[in-house]
């Protein structure tokens, strides 16, 4: 019965017009006055970001904060391929026939997530990793590899938690919340970076609109506040880093694999 009914407020709670509300706040000057209670709460290291606490202007600026040069050693090697995030690895392995097994207890369609996408043939061998960020992480997400942009596709959503209650009681909520998913080529396979909205967020953006090519570690995107990240990488091309597993947590520019073509 708690279960249901914790369903039933999660369904609710999911629309866009409440995503806009919290989205309003959280722009809102009013809402600095929060930043000192977000960093206590979820223990941030705010000494890692680019500017002190007090100079962001808004609790959503302040989440969707840079970080000072340095702050994280990015993998290198031409084969490399890079966490674009800050995360706990929830899921990974390789993709059969098109389905991602097992997220949750859940299975997952490519041709849902990537919302029928053409691309889908590239990845349904492939591997994959689900990142989940807390609210104490770093929310800026970067290119796991050097390459170029293929294409960008954004697909409108809902906006439902990825948290644990969400993605286990929740039906296919990787395939159903709001995306932004861009496709990078490199010299040893494409990967596809699907970044996934979430309840009171369902905003993610571009860090530069124009780029059309980054080089591994480069900033990507951003969320206005946590999400998911789902990272593809084409058949039959990657190799994942020994030792790596569910329930690891990664940051960003650490080495997941290497990818190279047979």
């Amino acid at each position: 019965m708690v279960k249901q009914l914790l369903r039933l407020m999660t369904e609710l709670s999911s629309h866009r017009w409440l995503s806009r509300l919290m989205g309003a706040f959280s722009h809102s000057r009013l809402s600095r006055f929060l930043i000192p209670t977000f960093i206590r709460t979820y223990h941030i290291p705010a000494a890692e970001a680019e500017k002190p606490s007090g100079e962001y202007h808004t609790l959503n600026e302040f989440f969707s904060r840079r970080l000072k040069p340095g702050m994280r050693q990015i993998a290198e090697g031409a084969n490399a391929v890079a966490s674009p995030v800050d995360a706990l690895i929830t899921a990974m392995g390789e993709i059969h026939s098109g389905t991602i097994m097992n997220v949750k207890g859940q299975d997952y369609l490519l041709e849902e997530l990537l919302n029928h996408s053409p691309h889908q043939e590239l990845y349904k061998k492939g591997f994959f990793f689900v990142l989940y960020l807390s609210p104490t992480d770093y929310h800026r997400i970067h290119s796991p590899l050097t390459g170029r942009r293929i294409e960008s596709d954004y697909i409108r959503g809902r906006a439902y938690p990825v948290n644990e209650f969400g993605m286990r009681h929740m039906k296919s909520v990787l395939s159903r919340n709001e995306r932004l998913i861009t496709y990078i080529a490199g010299a040893n396979g494409e990967a596809a970076v699907v970044k996934v909205g979430a309840m009171n967020v369902s905003s993610i953006r571009y860090s530069d609109e124009q780029a059309d090519q980054w080089l591994i570690g480069d900033d990507l995107a951003y969320f206005e506040f946590g999400s998911t990240v789902v990272l593809l990488l084409e058949n039959g091309t990657f190799t994942p880093r020994p030792g790596l597993a569910e329930g690891t947590k990664v940051r960003m520019g650490e080495l997941l694999g290497t990818q190279s073509r047979p």
